[in-house]
């Protein structure tokens, strides 16, 4: 093998090299991907059971129902007539209450319409809500800059 030959030969298998591990990374983000709604958007296009999704709006007024051991029930809504059911086992931040933002991730249960979170996030202090969720209730002008959603204590 000549001296370019084997120059060659380095730098062929040190880009088979990158591109297995960029193939390799791709994938593992591909497996972790959760696409976010909200519940007019679920009412729109429903997602498939056992489909990972992250759930944002805000926790429905009255809809928090305390189970036995540390599952809680309570509803998500975007302000308009949707709203998703969401059961949670674990437990929950210490900010979490009615009428506040709130972000959840999990799956729909096959054969039901009860969404199963795995993990709830909730604002942190009085002007916080998450980005996404603010996005959407700004477009639908239910969110203000600097002011609580409508309908909220």
């Amino acid at each position: 093998m000549t001296r370019k030959q084997k120059r060659l030969a380095v730098i062929a298998g040190g880009m088979g090299f990158i591109i297995a591990a960029v193939l390799l990374v791709m994938f593992a983000f591909s497996q972790s991907v959760a696409y976010f709604y909200m519940p007019a958007d679920l009412a729109k296009t429903p997602v498939a059971p056992e489909t990972r999704i992250r759930l944002g709006g805000l926790v429905g007024a009255g809809s928090v129902v305390r189970g036995a051991g540390s599952t809680v029930e309570f509803s998500v809504t975007d302000g308009s007539a949707n709203a998703v059911k969401v059961k949670y086992t674990g437990i929950l931040p210490d900010l979490f209450r009615e009428g506040q933002g709130v972000v959840t991730e999990g799956m729909f249960a096959s054969g039901g319409n009860v969404f199963v979170a795995d993990t709830v996030l909730a604002k942190h202090d009085e002007t916080y809500m998450p980005k996404e969720v603010a996005d959407k209730l700004k477009a639908q002008g239910l969110w203000q800059d600097g002011q609580e959603a409508k309908g909220t204590p």
